[in-house]
């Protein structure tokens, strides 16, 4: 490549940053680091309309949070700033005066009640109405009207719009590295908005002067996009520039049924699809997810590696990420797939890391430092981390290495515990009591000597004392437990047991 690549991630912001946005990013950043190159982050806030308070910010601090900020940015700029679109406007004003001069574009002063009058009557006879090459010499523009007479309009404060004027007969041909050739009849395009009176720019002016200042060599973006890659390259033909290379990405579909993924998708299936939080709507930081594990979801949601590799650090994902193996149909977005990749994470964490995890956890249950060490916490989360796709599970899958039970599973009860199971259970924490060690070795084989010398099937007694010491038939091997918790405790639950269970059976 000539340049050095330049790439950019341009939301509106009119709102949270959908996951669908996140892997347009994703790509933009991998691209440029794949090949040495910038990740730029504008904001195309021109319609001040949609704006919504802290969306820029949420932007931001999302692409923080997932591991992949930007280079550029307007907390971070650098030489082509400014970085929000609407503190470029006397840019914009330039260069639509650029288009007027040459030909390129024209004033309209239509008012939205003539539009809509004329749609109104094309509807009747059955047809669309463009505002084109078929109508645009008999309407209200700059087209039919002297200077003079548009001098005065203008001058009066009447509103206006300036259109793209399309040439008569052309076809527009451009390539796109996922779509290939492309080829758009100009006659069938209409004369799209590219300025309005309050000296805004719309998005198509804006884009192009931006992403042609700020010397963006590729533009990866979502398919959405593609109606509007005619006029895109038609303006850099009119500004005189080179076009950069466009690769336009397939949508994220929903998990069921058909059309692009929602927010309603997640709300109705309960995931998320936003990264973090927004008002009510968690966000994957919220709901447990680490950023690598949703970076390699979206990675893999329209791109594969063209091998069976599922696993990627961000590192490696610089390495092998290509355009030309995205794929061009939509991608279904699967969110037990995502939990699969959050679960294969938590296994690859160093225990330490867990360990101060699930330290933020007991404290939010209100369990206190003192009552557990270090080590201790790492032998809890050793034998409970395979069970867990999330920290939050730790809780759920251990909660009885800090809290003896005070009730007992109902259906594990019926099943479990007979009218000869108290004294079992009574007899064997006598001597379980009286032993003088304790680990998970000596105490296996005080209870399995015991079973033995009362000619007892084990299934007569592991199950109720299970359900004795950790209140449900759930969690790892029963003697790691019973060390972990401690002799006295472990005689203790057996004795509570005894008592609350027969009292409810």
């Amino acid at each position: 490549m000539k340049n050095k690549v330049r790439v950019r991630f341009a939301p509106s912001p009119t709102g949270p940053l959908h996951i669908g946005g996140v892997r347009t990013a994703l790509y933009n950043y991998l691209f440029a680091r794949k090949h040495g190159g910038d990740f730029v982050l504008r904001i195309e806030d021109t319609d001040q309309s949609r704006f919504v308070p802290g969306a820029e910010q949420y932007i931001t601090e999302a692409l923080d949070w997932l591991g992949i900020p930007p280079d550029e940015s307007p907390k971070k700029p650098g030489k082509f700033g400014p970085y929000r679109q609407s503190e470029r406007q006397d840019v914009y004003k330039e260069h639509i005066d650029r288009l007027t001069d040459n030909g390129w574009a024209y004033y309209a002063f239509d008012s939205e009640q003539e539009l809509t009058e004329l749609r109104q009557a094309h509807e009747k006879d059955g047809e669309t109405f463009i505002y084109n090459w078929q109508n645009r010499t008999h309407l209200n523009n700059s087209l039919t009207l002297s200077a003079d007479e548009v001098a005065g309009l203008i001058n009066k404060g009447t509103p206006y719009v300036i259109r793209f004027k399309w040439p008569l007969d052309t076809v527009v041909q451009f390539d796109d590295l996922i779509r290939g050739r492309i080829q758009i009849n100009a006659n069938t395009l209409d004369d799209k908005v590219l300025f309005k009176s309050d000296g805004m720019p719309t998005y198509h002016l804006a884009n192009i002067v931006d992403d042609h200042q700020m010397e963006i060599t590729h533009v990866i973006r979502g398919e959405e996009w593609l109606p509007s890659l005619a006029l895109h390259c038609q303006l850099y033909k009119a500004f005189g520039w080179e076009a950069p290379v466009f690769a336009h990405l397939p949508l994220i579909l929903k998990p069921v049924g058909k059309g692009k993924l929602s927010k309603r998708d997640g709300e109705k299936l309960g995931f998320p699809i936003f990264p973090l939080q927004w008002k009510e709507s968690p966000g994957y930081r919220e709901a447990g997810y680490f950023p690598e594990a949703v970076i390699n979801f979206l990675a893999l949601l329209g791109w594969n590696p063209g091998t069976e590799q599922e696993l990627f650090s961000l590192e490696e994902l610089m390495g092998a990420f290509d355009l030309n193996r995205v794929q061009k149909s939509g991608a279904r977005f699967d969110p037990d797939k995502n939990v699969w990749f959050n679960h294969q994470y938590l296994q690859l964490k160093p225990l330490g890391e867990l360990v101060s995890l699930f330290r933020k956890v007991l404290s939010e249950r209100g369990i206190p430092e003192k009552d557990y060490s270090d080590g201790h916490l790492a032998s809890v989360v050793s034998l409970i981390r395979e069970r867990a796709s999330f920290i939050h599970e730790f809780w759920d899958l251990g909660s009885y290495f800090f809290k003896a039970p005070e009730g007992f599973d109902e259906k594990a009860v019926r099943k479990q515990w007979k009218s000869e199971t108290p004294k079992r259970i009574s007899d064997l924490a006598d001597v379980i009591e009286a032993a003088e060690s304790f680990t998970a070795q000596a105490a296996e084989r005080i209870v399995k000597t015991w079973i033995t010398d009362n000619n007892l099937g084990f299934g007569q007694v592991m199950p109720p004392l299970r359900l004795s010491i950790v209140g449900a038939m759930k969690g790892p091997q029963l003697f790691e437990i019973m060390e972990l918790i401690g002799q006295e405790e472990t005689v203790s639950r057996m004795r509570f047991a005894v008592t609350n269970i027969k009292a409810k059976s």
